[in-house]
Parts: C-alpha cells; structure tokens; sequence
C-alpha cells in the first residue's frame, strides 16, 4: 500500500500533463512541400546530379557562345596552319586544313546537343500519342498497335536508322527522322504501362462520365500524372542520341562537310590519331562527358520523382 503511494506521488511530481494551446497544437512543425517542389529539393541535395548539372551548363553555354567569340570560324582554311598542336593561339589546334579545332568543337556541340534533344523530344511526342491511345482504347486496338511495335523493334534499330540516311542522304533533317522512326517505341511501351495503371482513377472516370474526349484525357489528365517516367525517359534518351549521331558521322553518314559534329571530328581525329593525337582526344572527351552528365542527371530525376522515396 505504502510502494502504491509513494509511485503515485512520483509519478505527481514528475509527470505534469501539458495542455497545448490551440495555435500551436495544429501549427505545421515541417513547411508543406508540393511534388515537384519536392522533387527539386531532393534533385539539388544530391552533389552528383548538381556537379553533373553545372558541367552540362557549362558545355551548352561554350557551344552557344565561343563559336560566336572566336575570330575563327568552323569553315575557315589555313594550310599553313595546318596539324598545329595546341597552343595559346589555338586552344584545340588545328586540323588538316588548318582550321581551329576549338571553334569545330563548340560548333559541333552545337549540332550533336541539337540533335539529341530534338530527337528525344519528337520520341517522347510520338511515343506518348502511340503509348496513350493504345494503353487507353485497349483491346483489340492495343494489342494491332503493340504487335506493330514488336515487328518495328524485331529490327536493330541502327539497322533502321542507316538504311534510312543511305536513302534519304545524310543531313541534319534526315538524321533527327531516320533517329525517330524506331526510338519512340520505348516511349510508348512506358506510357502504356503507365495509363493501364492510372485510366481506372476515380478522377478518370469522372472526366469520362462527364463526356470529355480520349485525347483530352490522355493529355490533360494521364500524361501530367506520367511525367516523372517520362522525364527520365528523356533524360536517358538525349544521350543515346547524341552518341547514335556521333556514330553516322564517324561512318560517313552523318552531316556532310565541311559541317562540324562531334562524330565528324572524331572519325578525322581517328585517321590522324597515331600522329596528332589531340585531334581526336578533344572531341571524344567532350562527347564522354556530355553522355556521362546526361546519364547521372536522368539517375538522379529517376531518384528525385519517385514518390516511394518521399521524406
């Protein structure tokens, strides 16, 4: 009886209830955050993706102004210039017909940078219509236009992409449609995979008892809640591209000359290689350290847009 008194005498001078006011009882300990506010905090915590991001910067803002600061240009010939090592003068060197190296290669970035993003963009537009309408419709249409897919992609898609440039001459138009023929098919898949999972969604549903129309839907209510997959899909596919249009120009299928991409300068930096090697190493660096970027940026979206990983 005498324990029973003394714990509950304790228990009085060490345990006071506390009564909360009614302000701080409901007041937000942590700010409200939205997704892609979200998103964003988690992408620019990350110092690999922040890195990879300010060195892609850097390279879009040298491709867009050194070729325009330079007193060269991409097409001026020098012959007694000509194989020059680098030098103050000329920060790459120069090539076999003495022009500079380092214009070339911000022009070239120009190109291959273009390139890519054109081609993922057109992809991601095309995927997306196919993926929507196939994943939406269903049926007896999705599975005709997901058979066509398979038949598109029982083709190497380089195989696709190299018969197509033979046929319409290599240029820049025809690289971005011979790079998009077949790449969309990626897209579409995803997105298919996505509207099966979102079309049953009460807001969906809601949209198609009021008569909204099929595109609209997919547009307006299935592609804004698939677009954390899409981005990164893009992401990943800017880099595929540039390294697909730097492997037509080392073949000879590229942009013709004397237009400079980086897959132009490494096919003649590959012919002079064992004399002037710098004329290929410039070009392959930059062409490796702008895939490397892209692909730890599209790493890091991929993390930044999982709603699992949300704290």
């Amino acid at each position: 009886m005498e324990n029973n008194l003394q714990q509950e005498e304790i228990s009085r001078e060490y345990f006071e209830p506390y009564y909360a006011d009614a302000e701080d009882a409901e007041k937000i300990a942590r700010p409200s955050l939205s997704y892609w506010k979200d998103a964003r905090r988690r992408f620019l915590s990350n110092p690999i993706a922040s890195t990879a991001s300010v060195i892609l910067l850097v390279i879009i803002l040298f491709a867009v102004f050194a070729p325009m600061l330079s007193p060269y240009t991409y097409d001026q010939n020098n012959w007694m210039l000509s194989n020059q090592p680098p030098s103050r003068e000329h920060i790459f060197g120069t090539d076999s017909l003495g022009r500079d190296l380092w214009v070339r290669c911000w022009e070239g970035a120009r190109v291959s940078l273009l390139i890519g993003v054109v081609v993922a963009f057109v992809n991601a537009s095309i995927g997306i219509l196919y993926g929507g309408i196939s994943g939406y419709v269903g049926g007896t249409t999705d599975h005709i236009m997901m058979r066509i897919c398979e038949i598109m992609a029982a083709v190497p898609q380089m195989l696709w992409v190299t018969l197509l440039v033979i046929v319409m001459q290599p240029g820049f138009l025809p690289i971005i449609i011979a790079l998009s023929v077949t790449g969309w098919i990626g897209m579409a898949r995803l997105f298919r995979g996505q509207v099966f999972q979102i079309k049953e969604s009460e807001f969906v549903m809601a949209s198609r008892t009021l008569g909204t129309g099929k595109l609209w839907i997919i547009f307006k209510h299935l592609v804004p809640n698939a677009m954390s997959p899409i981005i990164t899909s893009m992401a990943f596919a800017i880099p595929s591209a540039i390294f697909s249009e730097a492997f037509l120009s080392y073949i000879g299928l590229g942009l013709p000359l004397p237009f400079a991409s980086w897959g132009n300068l490494a096919s003649d930096g590959a012919n002079v290689f064992l004399i002037h090697p710098y004329q290929l190493l410039f070009p392959s660096i930059l062409i490796c350290i702008t895939m490397l970027c892209f692909t730890l940026i599209g790493d890091a979206l991929r993390d930044a847009l999982d709603p699992r990983m949300r704290k």
